[in-house]
């Protein structure tokens, strides 16, 4: 039971992630289509395909570092993968959170600032 709360928060993360960056794999041009529009008449118009790749790499990227720290507290209590999952979720949710903002989605961002503040929980857990 030692860890449980940051294994808790990693887990919730990895799952966030993963399933997020599973969906935009999958359903790459589902969700190109819709956020072009999303963006439409924003400085990200025309940038959407390029941004769209870097967000799918950070999820994918955070939720695998989760997972190897969720092991990493298990096997010996270490925290280094970790705490770099932590940090690339918060990365990744800043950089969601500035792109909602830009494309005046208030209740998408709104969604976003109660994942990081899950995710920088997770972090201060993990200091």
């Amino acid at each position: 039971m030692h860890n449980l709360s940051s294994l808790l928060v990693l887990l919730f993360l990895a799952i966030t992630f993963l399933q997020s960056g599973y969906d935009k794999f999958t359903d790459y041009q589902g969700n190109l289509g819709w956020l072009k529009e999303h963006f439409k008449g924003t400085f990200f118009d025309g940038k959407v395909d390029f941004s769209l790749k870097i967000i799918l790499i950070l999820e994918l990227i955070a939720g695998l570092l989760c997972i190897v720290g969720m092991i990493e507290l298990v096997v010996n209590n270490g925290n280094t993968f970790a705490k770099y999952g932590a940090i690339v979720s918060c990365v990744t949710l800043v950089m969601l959170l500035f792109g909602q903002r830009v494309a005046k989605d208030y209740d998408g961002a709104r969604t976003i600032a109660i994942y990081f503040i899950v995710a920088v929980f997770g972090l201060y857990l993990l200091e």
